[in-house]
């Protein structure tokens, strides 16, 4: 090759060169423009109340998809009796399960796949909001894989339920005292209906289906009306003792527990009462026996309480500042979860002519006691509410991957909030009552092997 010809080489392949970088530079504004055109075109149509994104269960009305946690929600819906998953980000139902009953409001999808279930049973003895009697475990093609009935005279089991680590099920359930045994104990108000409803635990083993563990209020009362009676006291003395006599209910339903949750690096139990508009604290370690009584397990306590908040009134306390007036949804962030070692708690907010929610993160104390004429609330760390948000009844409130709060308003539907407080997704669930919303990541083992 003369010189000539190698220079006009050399200056064709620089051409080409040249141009080849061009059409990529080019090609790469091209897809920089069309993603920047794409957030322009929500940031000039932004998702809200008038431009909702309406899916098979509602409307959306707000929408940061930069900072909403993408996944899905396990929904319990009560209105309409059914559970279901819906995608955050169009509102639709990509997996739903057909129930043989109505829903006894807990329903929550385990690692496996399985869903676990309260659900009604047929001809309860007491029919009271919230009130359950059976439990299934439900395989993804809606087979029973598990059921235990827990439904008498005696008993009901009703709002919530817990997967234990060790694959045990624990239960919330209301047991039945007569008028005489009420009287005993040193009730003062006459029973409508000849009946006590306390609350209690039990922990079942689904492979026996066998109570291998129980805790029952009504070993661990106090009252301070009739000096005849064992349980006679102060009330303010003994925090760590339910006084009988706080709350009265025309339907004998006295606490109304509405939720549990389990701490298993303490082995501790989390109550929401309603009536009480508190938490309570109790031991797992213990046996049953020492459950009946006020000695052992790891705090010493037996089955008395080992810590309460929320109202420092139910025990005569006039100190510290009472935070919740009606409440659902103890929530235990654990050492996976971001704000692990807090709790997160939804106040319903019931107060006549200021009906407002609030979720609450309140941090626990390091050492969990009770003194009596002392400040024993723990620290609120974080709160969200708006003149919007309020559900007199059911809710939650969970802590997802990224930060954000996912909450349940249960009369209206959902909203996620970052930790400055910003909504960054609004569901409006058109009227229907959602007990609780669970969210699930794309990659979660429990979506992974529902085969989603």
């Amino acid at each position: 090759m003369n010189l000539r010809n190698k220079q006009n080489f050399q200056l064709l392949k620089f051409i080409l060169c040249f141009f080849f970088l061009l059409s990529s530079c080019n090609n790469d504004d091209t897809v920089i423009t069309e993603e920047e055109n794409q957030e322009e075109n929500e940031d000039e149509n932004p998702v809200s109340e008038n431009n909702p994104i309406i899916g098979e269960t509602g409307k959306i009305t707000i929408l940061d998809s930069s900072k909403v946690e993408k996944g899905y929600i396990l929904v319990n819906d009560v209105t309409e009796a059914k559970v279901y998953l819906m995608d955050k980000l169009n509102a639709d139902i990509v997996q739903e399960w057909v129930l043989d009953s109505r829903l006894g409001n807990d329903v929550f999808l385990l690692n496996n796949g399985k869903l676990l279930a309260s659900l009604k049973a047929d001809n309860p003895s007491f029919d009271i909001g919230g009130y359950g009697g059976k439990v299934q475990i439900i395989n993804p093609d809606n087979s029973i894989f598990w059921e235990f009935t827990y439904s008498n005279e005696s008993h009901l089991s009703h709002h919530d339920i817990e997967m234990l680590p060790n694959g045990n099920i624990l239960i919330l359930a209301w047991k039945a005292k007569n008028i005489q045994e009420a009287e005993n104990a040193g009730y003062n108000i006459n029973l409508p209906n000849e009946k006590l409803l306390i609350e209690a635990l039990i922990e079942v083993n689904p492979v026996t289906n066998q109570i291998v563990w129980e805790w029952s209020s009504w070993d661990h009362l106090i009252q301070d009306f009739d000096s005849t009676k064992d349980n006679y006291g102060n009330v303010n003395e003994n925090p760590q003792l339910i006084d009988l006599n706080y709350n009265y209910d025309d339907r004998g339903d006295i606490m109304h527990a509405n939720g549990i949750d389990y701490d298993p690096e303490n082995d501790l139990i989390y109550i929401s009462v309603n009536f009480f508009s508190e938490i309570w604290v109790i031991d797992h370690s213990t046996t049953t026996n020492q459950a009946s009584s006020h000695l052992g397990g790891n705090f010493s306590k037996g089955g008395d309480l080992i810590y309460r908040f929320g109202n420092p009134e139910t025990y005569q306390n006039s100190n510290g500042i009472r935070l919740f007036y009606n409440n659902h949804f103890p929530n235990v962030l654990l050492n996976n979860e971001i704000g692990a070692g807090n709790i997160l708690m939804y106040m319903n907010g019931n107060i006549p002519n200021q009906e407002q929610s609030i979720v609450y993160e309140l941090n626990l104390p390091d050492e969990l006691t009770l003194l009596s004429n002392a400040n024993n609330e723990p620290n609120v760390v974080w709160d969200f509410t708006s003149p919007d948000l309020y559900s007199p009844l059911v809710s939650g409130a969970v802590r997802l991957p990224n930060g954000n709060t996912l909450i349940t308003e249960g009369s209206f539907g959902f909203w996620e909030v970052n930790n400055e407080k910003e909504v960054v997704w609004k569901f409006d669930a058109n009227s229907s009552l959602h007990w609780r919303g669970y969210h699930y990541n794309i990659d979660d083992e429990a979506i992974i092997n529902l085969g989603l």
